[in-house]
């Protein structure tokens, strides 16, 4: 290991906030795919309904941060951040879709998608360029996620295309999120403050279009105390998970969270093999594996353009 590496390493883990920032993000993101996962699994709740409470509790969470003095709004025109509160809307409602209808491991490769189509949507219409490298890891990525689905014995066409569907706004969205916080200068709490209440108002007004009010599986139907405390947890867990994202990019890098999140990916997957019991076949296996494989690969160069990016600025006179 290099020096330089050593000294990165005793740095982060010298210091106790980064390791329970890091702690929290680990334990928020696992946990709310199992619990979103359990709730449909064994309380049939209603999708867009739950996606609306993790809104309203998201919005809350940030209202109550605001007034800590965690972060300071910033006015923003709404029809500026319009765009960006719908495809917001449709990434959470389609993800937990492909949560619903798929196993857990087909859920979270497919979601590994999304750095390719980013990659497709920053070339075709922001004219940005990649390196080959860059590029050639796509083709793993690819492979294996293409792999894992055709031999899940549990494959599903309907979950496939919200898998897809999901795949595709959440890489608009992620794309949009990054122009709109260098448009408006504006940090991405910032941006979620004003977009979390207008994604709620959406949904507000598509639930009754959807989803039953009353009755079996109906938003005000029988449901337990069981159903609603978890209901309720995963919307706190929610909310965890957009904080804790934003202090480890804020007091780390964007790299280093995405390094993070190979390990979340693991753990996730492996979690969704015990806990529900998905079935995983050898040919599954392989498909992880290249995904995995891809994954660091990609994240490897990118942290060595970085590198030399800032290396090259320095040399500058």
């Amino acid at each position: 290991m290099s020096s330089a590496m050593a000294t990165r390493l005793s740095d982060l883990f010298g210091n106790s906030r980064i390791i329970a920032g890091l702690l929290v993000n680990l334990l928020s993101s696992i946990c709310i795919v199992f619990i979103n996962k359990w709730i449909y699994v064994h309380h049939g709740f209603p999708n867009m309904t739950l996606t609306l409470i993790h809104f309203v509790v998201t919005w809350l969470g940030l209202f109550i941060c605001q007034k800590m003095d965690i972060f300071s709004p910033k006015s923003l025109r709404p029809s500026k951040i319009i765009l960006l509160a719908l495809s917001f809307c449709g990434f959470v409602v389609f993800t937990n879709l492909s949560l619903q209808s798929n196993t857990i491991g087909t859920y979270q490769l497919a979601k590994t998608m999304t750095t390719p189509v980013i990659i497709v949507i920053q070339t075709l219409y922001y004219r940005k360029t990649f390196s080959t490298k860059i590029k050639l890891t796509l083709v793993p990525i690819t492979l294996g996620v293409i792999l894992n689905s055709y031999y899940d014995v549990k494959f599903n066409l309907l979950g496939m295309i919200f898998a897809t569907l999901g795949v595709f706004v959440t890489s608009l969205y992620q794309v949009w999120v990054g122009a709109k916080q260098h448009e408006l200068q504006v940090n991405s709490m910032q941006l979620l403050y004003y977009q979390a209440p207008m994604s709620s108002a959406f949904l507000l007004v598509l639930v009754p279009f959807f989803e039953p009010f009353t009755g079996e599986g109906g938003i005000f139907g029988p449901w337990s105390f069981q159903a609603l405390f978890m209901v309720l947890l995963s919307g706190v867990i929610a909310f965890l998970v957009n904080l804790s994202i934003y202090w480890i990019i804020g007091n780390t890098s964007p790299v280093t969270y995405n390094m993070f999140g190979h390990f979340k990916f693991c753990i996730t997957l492996l979690g969704g093999y015990v806990l529900f019991q998905d079935s995983l076949s050898l040919n599954q296996g392989l498909g992880i594996l290249c995904t995995l494989t891809g994954i660091l690969a990609y994240t490897h160069f990118k942290l060595a353009e970085q590198e030399e990016g800032k290396s090259k600025l320095a040399q500058r006179p």
